[in-house]
């Protein structure tokens, strides 16, 4: 069966546990395709001894009559943000070249606890700073769909690139992301898979390196939405190792989907209108409404008035606590350190270490940060947007609080665009593809982007549904509602 890394992780974990394939197989399948897959640039870090290694212990526990964990078996590619114990973890960055953690982060941990397999590591924006995967030191991520007969690469997101084409390209059953400002919705909306973000909060960031901490979250990237129910809940719990975890049980979230929405209440923001948004994605969210009321939700129009300040918003504060929380790569304890030139003091070893080891989109957050948060400008620029981030979030709480159970929005304004194409453009061009998912982050609200449909050139477009706070199970349930309405089960033709 050469197939098996087609398989979605519910239909593998029934052939595994039904004794029809062993995890050993399942990986090897895996490891074969990634071995030919070169050209879309997903994995950056392989491991297959490990991978080999941790697929024959998952085998003896699922042959050994107890009841295995779902994820057990189940072959994933995990971020380079993650700290993987004795595996480089460069976070997409030079500055971190050659620094292998002595640790797990806590995310990968209770994967590993639950049977799973790491493949390697996945391709990714430097310290997830991007939105198409153009600033990674290892090169760029391929989306491995293509316009029609158009073979012009085509980016696959951003930061979670190698992760999304890695799922979309069935290089493996599952992977991990992280979601700041969309950086798990975006990338799952340009190569038709699923991503969740969940709550802030309900994934442990201990060993997850960090870019904004108050908005940086962990969620799974998957074929479907109850892969991402069952992956999601492997990787979630709490941890006291993270002051931000919640000390919250963790639901059954596959046993939610049940795919009933009658009387559910569903949200349409009149302010998601943008300007200039194509026709595609205004039908696509015309569809999907229509969708989720055929299938017995009640439809209402809300407002969320102060989402024309979110982006603006959220560029404060995520440059703000990038620059806090980069300072500390510093060329002293780990990582890259430049080339000194004789008298040059600890100074120039930073100034040089920084200059060479950031690329120029994590120069330019980092700059930006330092000065919304200088001594002249804090209040300005900081402050106010630290106070507008909780009129987003009091926009969300009233909405919740009238009776609305989940809000539908498109995930990107666009379908994938080409790599290089906004090489020219201004900085704002680019962070615009986040113009639909950053409220959530800034809200810590969970979301989630579900493939939804084509647009004229083959290309697939998301959308997305916003959940209530701590209410996974009841939005992946609506998730899986409206999968089931839209019926989407394009694959990319393979080229590479």
């Amino acid at each position: 069966m050469s197939d098996l890394n087609t398989l979605t992780i519910s239909e593998a974990r029934d052939k595994l546990r039904a004794g029809e394939i062993t995890s050993t197989e399942l990986t090897e399948a895996c490891l074969d395709q990634i071995e030919g897959a070169g050209a879309l640039g997903a994995f950056v870090h392989d491991t297959p001894d490990l991978a080999r290694a941790q697929a024959a212990r998952a085998d003896e526990r699922l042959q050994g009559g107890e009841e295995a964990p779902a994820m057990c078996g189940i072959p994933l590619g995990i971020k380079d943000l993650f700290c993987t114990k004795g595996v480089a973890s460069q976070a997409g960055s030079a500055i971190l070249k050659g620094f292998k953690p002595e640790y797990e982060s806590t995310v990968t941990q209770n994967l590993f606890d639950a049977g799973s397999v790491m493949l390697g590591k996945l391709n990714m924006d430097e310290f997830a700073m991007g939105s198409s995967n153009e600033t990674s030191t290892y090169g760029n991520a391929v989306n491995p769909w293509r316009r029609g007969n158009d073979d012009a690469a085509l980016t696959p997101g951003g930061s979670s690139g190698g992760s999304a084409s890695a799922v979309a390209a069935d290089l493996c059953l599952g992977a991990t992301g992280t979601d700041t400002g969309g950086s798990i919705r975006q990338p799952a909306a340009f190569t038709g898979i699923t991503g969740i973000k969940p709550t802030y909060g309900r994934c442990s960031r201990w060993g997850i390196v960090a870019f904004a901490s108050s908005l940086d979250q962990a969620g799974p990237m998957t074929k479907s939405v109850r892969d991402a129910a069952i992956m999601l809940e492997a990787m979630s719990g709490y941890d006291p190792k993270d002051s931000t975890s919640a000390n919250l049980p963790v639901p059954n979230f596959e046993a939610m989907l049940t795919g009933d929405i009658k009387g559910k209440v569903i949200g349409i923001p009149r302010e998601y209108r943008m300007d200039g948004m194509s026709d595609e994605i205004e039908k696509l969210w015309a569809d999907g409404t229509e969708m989720l009321k055929d299938a017995g939700a009640i439809i209402r129009d809300i407002s969320l008035p102060h989402t024309k300040y979110a982006l603006p918003t959220y560029y404060v504060i995520a440059p703000a606590e990038a620059s806090s929380n980069l300072a500390r790569y510093d060329g002293v304890r780990y990582g890259y350190r430049a080339k000194l030139a004789q008298g040059d003091g600890i100074t120039e070893m930073y100034e040089k270490t920084r200059a060479e080891g950031f690329g120029p989109e994590v120069q330019r957050r980092v700059m930006v940060g330092t000065y919304v948060l200088s001594a002249g400008f804090y209040d300005a620029y900081y402050n106010r947007a630290r106070k507008v981030r909780a009129l987003i979030k009091r926009d969300f709480d009233e909405v919740f609080a009238d009776g609305v159970d989940a809000i539908l929005t498109p995930a990107t304004p666009s379908a994938a665009f080409g790599l290089g194409e906004m090489a020219q453009a201004d900085p704002v061009a680019m962070y615009l593809n986040d113009v639909f998912t950053v409220t959530v982050n800034l809200a810590g609200l969970p979301g989630i982007s579900i493939p939804a449909g084509l647009d004229r050139q083959g290309l697939p477009l998301g959308l997305q549904l916003i959940g209530r706070p701590w209410e996974e199970g009841d939005l992946l349930n609506c998730a899986y509602a409206l999968e089931a309405a839209a019926g989407f089960v394009a694959k990319p033709g393979k080229w590479w």
